[in-house]
């Protein structure tokens, strides 16, 4: 071929890229006019800076992209680089034109405001979680829930009831563990979490049936961050057969309770279920079928995923880092020293005497960013910093940036638990638990469990990673790729 051959074909190539590149962004731009072309000139001049992407993916490319990366908060930091920290910048995400809020104080006002936002979910999330949990119900509705649940889920007497369960189950699995060898560290207390969680929602302990329950929830899960693609094969598609069966065994369940409840009139409540059953409001009204189920699976998640993922990385954390470790067990030493002879195991007490080991936990809740976002819907035309959320578009409130930037927490990559002395978080900076009126309502009940883990541990184990510089997995949650592989060692206390 001659050179006049080969200069042909680079001419060629060159328009073919010139023309391709043209048309990506005529279709952006064509994208991007049919989201807002009925806002009108006055209301479009007033969103806030950014893109909606691709018609139909939108931004969903490069977010998917960023959390299957080493660098997750590259995606945020894209719009970052290009419209400045301005903390609001319009994009397209889970199929709806959305605002994205990222530094504390537009979180705090969209968090802190029910009136003009409203829960807004991805529709997989909704459907997953379920329509009548926290996530799905009306401001007036979630109030009435929050209310009835509080006492069965974060009451003083409910935790006091927990935790002696929770105890008993974590000295038996750490003693365990330390016979097995080489175990998948997060798997294990996966199922921890998972039994515990199990044994105070149903008082259920038949090994069988909770690790086919697991596997179940476990696909479930998987499903709640997906697009809500209904086709065999996808992620949202196996997740909705996992949840039929398992509302099916919870309804099983909770008819079996009605019917023993409906013979025997004045039976105690003996798990959360059956607290759920007898709770009523000032109008006598008690919660129906779907209410409790949905709730029941909403804990959950928060109760099994959250607690059983910052558990194992706090206990990195602190095996890691030395100086944190001696710190903690130091902490724990004297707790235990100062138990009365005549008093078996932890109460409540002790847990809240656990001020540095407090201060790990929201470190690491802190780092990790379990649940990284919240999504709210605008119910109407609100202004933001400046900037317009039109009515109906989906709002996202990103945790994770707030969390992760530099302008909020000095070294923020750093473990640092000593950042939290004498700290008191202002406002829409710490947001591990969500904010608002709509603030987890398990966060007692996720601590508890994670503390009396620490605790026995330090007391009495260390952790040998396999890998220690293994990848991290970001979705649907922050995990080590190989699922944290190590061996539990128990050591001589003398």
């Amino acid at each position: 071929m001659g050179e006049w051959d080969w200069l042909g074909l680079a001419a060629a190539a060159a328009a073919a890229f010139v023309v391709t590149v043209g048309l990506c962004g005529i279709l952006r731009r064509a994208h991007e006019w049919a989201q807002v072309r009925d806002l009108g000139d006055e209301r479009r001049r007033l969103l806030p800076p950014g893109s909606l992407g691709w018609p139909l993916i939108g931004n969903m490319w490069a977010f998917l992209r960023a959390f299957k990366s080493s660098d997750p908060d590259s995606f945020v930091a894209s719009f970052i680089r290009r419209f400045g920290r301005i903390g609001i910048y319009r994009s397209f995400m889970f199929g709806s034109p959305t605002v994205m809020v990222t530094i504390p104080e537009t979180c705090k006002q969209v968090l802190m405001d029910d009136e003009h936002f409203v829960p807004g979910w991805p529709k997989a999330t909704l459907e997953l979680i379920g329509k009548k949990s926290f996530i799905g119900i009306t401001p007036e509705e979630h109030r009435r829930l929050r209310k009835l649940t509080a006492a069965p889920i974060n009451g003083y007497d409910a935790l006091s009831t927990y935790l002696t369960f929770i105890e008993k189950t974590v000295i038996s699995s750490l003693d365990k563990w330390a016979e097995m060898g080489e175990i998948e560290f997060l798997t294990e207390i996966r199922r921890l979490t998972f039994r515990i969680i199990m044994h105070i929602f149903l008082s259920l302990e038949d090994d069988n049936v909770m690790e086919s329950l697991e596997r179940v929830y476990s696909a479930l899960n998987y499903g709640i961050r997906a697009m809500a693609i209904n086709i065999p094969g996808f992620a949202y598609c196996r997740a909705l057969k996992a949840r039929k069966i398992l509302v099916a065994v919870l309804q099983s369940i909770l008819d079996k309770r009605r019917a023993m409840r409906a013979k025997e009139h004045s039976q105690k409540a003996k798990d959360m279920m059956d607290a759920l059953i007898e709770v009523e409001d000032e109008n006598g009204k008690r919660l129906d079928d779907e209410e409790i189920i949905d709730t029941l699976i909403m804990y959950l998640n928060a109760g099994h995923e959250s607690s059983g993922h910052i558990t194992m990385w706090a206990t990195t954390f602190l095996q890691e880092n030395h100086k944190c470790f001696v710190k903690a067990k130091a902490e724990q030493e004297e707790i235990r020293r100062n138990i009365p002879p005549t008093q078996n195991g932890l109460t409540l007490k002790e847990f809240r005497e656990m001020k540095y080991l407090s201060k790990v936990i929201d470190e690491t809740l802190r780092i990790v960013n379990i649940s990284f976002l919240a999504f709210r819907q605008a119910t109407s035309d609100v202004i933001v910093n400046g900037y317009l959320i039109p009515k109906g578009w989906k709002v996202q409130a990103w945790y994770r940036n707030v969390h992760m930037d530099p302008e909020v927490y000095y070294n923020p990559k750093t473990f640092n638990p000593d950042r939290w002395d004498g700290l008191v978080p202002k406002a829409g900076t710490f947001l591990p638990f969500g904010g608002g009126s709509r603030l987890c309502p398990g966060n007692d009940l996720a601590k508890l469990e994670i503390s009396v883990f620490l605790h026995y541990f330090l007391l009495g184990f260390k952790l040998e990673r396999v890998n220690p510089q293994c990848k991290v997995r970001y979705l649907p949650h922050p995990r080590p790729t190989d699922n944290c592989l190590a061996k539990v060692i128990k050591l001589s206390i003398s």
